[in-house]
């Protein structure tokens, strides 16, 4: 959880596609604010403002405040950004505006820690992730940037479920299933390699 970044957009006197076609020309993003039952109301912004916004870890769970100068400030989540197949730059981002009244769902992303101290990972085994992404709701204010899962003392075999996982307050699961599965350590690959050569031999 963080403070909220300040970032800098203008007004776009038009929508549709031709409208943002020439804000790219001009060389600013398109964008649209929406949510909260207001209008939605056409943005741009600099690339650079944007680029370096994407590139951090946890940008989808990040509160901003999308300054539009003398037109006020809203207070947004990045809900998608639309990438240029070939150059991979940003072409469009939308932003949902959010209230501290009202909880939302995001997802999170699942980062893991202390893989050296890991008995089943020091004898070879293999993390399999199955989510990397856990669906949550709380207030805007309470998004946690990420839910970290340690793996001290984890063996061969040892599975992490949701329900292991350990939330910050007014954090809650969304419409999530207990006992799947987050991720599991298994066997060596060589090992299994192995066995498969010795059935065969």
């Amino acid at each position: 959880m963080s403070e909220a970044i300040a970032i800098a957009a203008e007004l776009r006197d038009r929508s549709g596609k031709g409208a943002a076609r020439a804000t790219r020309r001009a060389g600013l993003v398109p964008g649209v604010i929406y949510g909260e039952k207001q209008a939605a109301i056409c943005i741009q912004l600099d690339p650079r403002v944007v680029w370096a916004q994407i590139t951090k870890s946890g940008f989808f769970t990040q509160l901003f405040d999308v300054d539009l100068g003398g037109n006020g400030k809203h207070r947004c989540l990045a809900r998608d950004v639309q990438m240029h197949p070939v150059t991979d730059q940003p072409i469009h981002i939308d932003f949902m505006r959010v209230s501290a009244d009202h909880a939302i769902h995001v997802k999170v992303p699942v980062h893991f820690a202390n893989d050296t101290k890991s008995p089943g990972i020091k004898k070879g085994g293999v993390l399999n992730v199955e989510l990397h992404e856990i669906e949550l709701t709380c207030s805007p204010d309470a998004i946690p940037h990420e839910i970290v899962i340690d793996l001290t003392g984890a063996e061969i075999g040892h599975a992490f479920h949701i329900k292991d996982v350990t939330l910050p307050a007014g954090v809650k699961l969304y419409h999530a299933t207990p006992d799947a599965n987050v991720a599991s350590i298994a066997a060596p690959t060589v090992a299994r390699a192995e066995t498969a050569e010795d059935v065969t031999e």
